[in-house]
C-alpha cells in the first residue's frame, strides 16, 4: 500500500492542476452575475419603468450554462471513460478559455447566449475529467479529494468580489478580469496536455462483477437516483444564490451586496458530495456517473435560472423575494431526498452485503 502511495505523488501538481482549473471555474460561474448591469447595457437592454436597467437577459444567458451542459453530458463521460481523463479535461479548460474570451467580444444576447451554451459544454468535461481522476489520484480519501473540487470554486467565489472592488478602484474595465482568467487557463490547459495522468481505476469492475451476479453493473435503486436528483436540488439553490444575490441585497439596503457571495461561498459542497455518493453506486462507471449528477444539475441550472428571469421581468421590484421563496422550497425538496439516501443507501448496503454472504 506504500508503494501505490508513493507512486502516486507524481500525480499530484496533475491534480494541482485540476484543482486551478476548477478555482477558475469558481469565477467563470459567477462572474456574469456581478456584472450583469453591464453585460445588459453592452447588449442593449431596455430601461424599466423604475429606471433600472433589464437585466433578464443576462439571467437567460447564465441559464445557457445549463443548456450547454445538458447537451455535452451525454457525450462527456463517455468521452473521459473510453477515451482518457485528460482529453476530457483539456477539451473542458480550452473552451473555458473560449468562454472568457468570447463573452466580452460580443454585443448581442443572442451571440451571448451561444458563448454561455460554450460555458456550460467546457463545464461538462472539466467536471468528467477532474472528479474521477482526483479520486484515482487520491484513493484512500476519494470523497474528500472530490470535495476540494468544491474547496477549489468557493476559495474563487470568497475573493471574486474583492478582486472586483480591486479592478474597480484601479478604475480598469471589467473585461480585465476575463482577459486574465483566460490566458490562466489557456496556460493550464498546456500543462493538462503534459502532466501525467494515473491509469484509469479498473480494480473496481472486477469487484463489481465478482460481488453482483447478475452482471448488472449499474445499480439503480432509489437511494442511487435520489443522490441524483440532489445534483438538481443542490445545483439550484446554489446557482439562484450565486446570480441573484446582488438584488436580494439591494432590496434589503445592503450598500456592498456582492459581499453576500463570500459568505456564501463558504456554506457549499453538497454537489460534489452527491457526486461521490453516485460514484459509490456505479463503481465501475465514474465518468457515467459524474454525468448523471451533472446532468441534473445542468437542469436545475437551465430551468430554474429561466424560471428566475421570467420572475425577474414579470414581477419587478417584488422579483427578489419570490426567488428565495422559490429557492427555500427546493432546498427542502433536497432535505427530503438526503434523507432518502441516508437511510435507503444503509438498507441497499447491507443488503448487498447479505447477498455477497450467501
Amino acid at each position: 500500500m506504500a508503494t501505490n502511495t508513493n507512486s502516486n505523488r507524481k500525480y499530484y501538481v496533475t491534480a494541482l492542476a485540476l484543482y486551478f482549473a476548477y478555482f477558475i471555474l469558481g469565477i467563470a460561474s459567477s462572474i456574469m452575475g456581478q456584472y450583469k448591469t453591464d453585460f445588459a447595457k453592452a447588449w442593449g437592454a431596455t430601461t424599466l419603468a423604475n429606471g433600472t436597467i433589464d437585466v433578464s437577459m443576462v439571467v437567460s444567458v447564465i441559464a445557457a450554462y445549463g443548456l450547454g451542459r445538458l447537451i455535452a453530458y451525454p457525450f462527456a463521460g463517455p468521452v473521459s471513460d473510453k477515451i482518457g481523463r485528460r482529453i476530457s479535461g483539456f477539451i473542458g479548460i480550452a473552451l473555458y478559455a473560449v468562454f472568457f474570451f468570447g463573452m466580452i467580444s460580443v454585443h448581442s444576447m443572442w451571440w451571448a447566449y451561444a458563448i454561455g451554451i460554450v460555458n456550460g459544454i467546457a463545464n461538462s468535461f472539466l467536471n468528467t475529467c477532474v472528479s474521477p481522476s482526483v479520486m484515482e489520484i487520491f484513493p484512500k480519501s476519494a470523497s474528500i479529494a472530490n470535495l476540494f473540487t468544491k474547496f477549489a470554486i468557493t476559495v474563487a467565489q470568497f475573493i471574486l468580489p474583492f478582486v472586483i472592488g480591486l479592478v474597480a478602484s484601479a478604475q480598469l474595465s471589467y473585461k480585465v478580469i476575463f482577459i486574465g482568467c483566460g490566458i490562466l487557463m489557456i496556460a493550464d490547459a498546456i500543462l493538462v496536455l503534459i502532466l501525467p495522468f494515473p491509469q484509469q481505476d479498473k480494480t473496481a469492475v472486477k469487484t463489481q462483477s465478482t460481488t453482483n451476479k447478475s452482471g448488472s453493473k449499474h445499480r439503480f435503486t432509489p437511494a442511487s437516483i435520489a443522490s441524483i436528483l440532489i445534483g438538481f436540488t443542490s445545483s439550484a439553490t446554489f446557482m439562484i444564490w450565486l446570480n441573484c444575490n446582488q438584488e436580494l441585497g439591494a432590496s434589503y439596503g445592503i450598500k456592498d451586496p456582492s459581499t453576500l457571495q463570500s459568505f456564501y461561498a463558504v456554506a457549499g459542497g453538497v454537489l460534489q458530495l452527491a457526486t461521490s455518493t453516485t460514484i459509490g453506486f456505479f463503481p465501475d462507471s465514474k465518468g457515467l456517473a459524474t454525468s448523471l449528477v451533472m446532468i441534473a444539475s445542468s437542469v436545475a441550472n437551465y430551468v430554474v435560472l429561466s424560471a428566475a428571469a421570467y420572475l425577474t421581468k414579470v414581477t419587478g421590484a417584488s422579483a427578489p423575494r419570490m426567488i428565495i421563496l422559490m429557492n427555500v422550497v427546493i432546498t427542502l425538496i433536497g432535505v427530503g431526498l438526503a434523507i432518502i439516501v441516508k437511510y435507503r443507501g444503509q438498507s441497499s448496503a447491507v443488503s448487498t452485503a447479505s447477498s455477497v454472504e450467501d
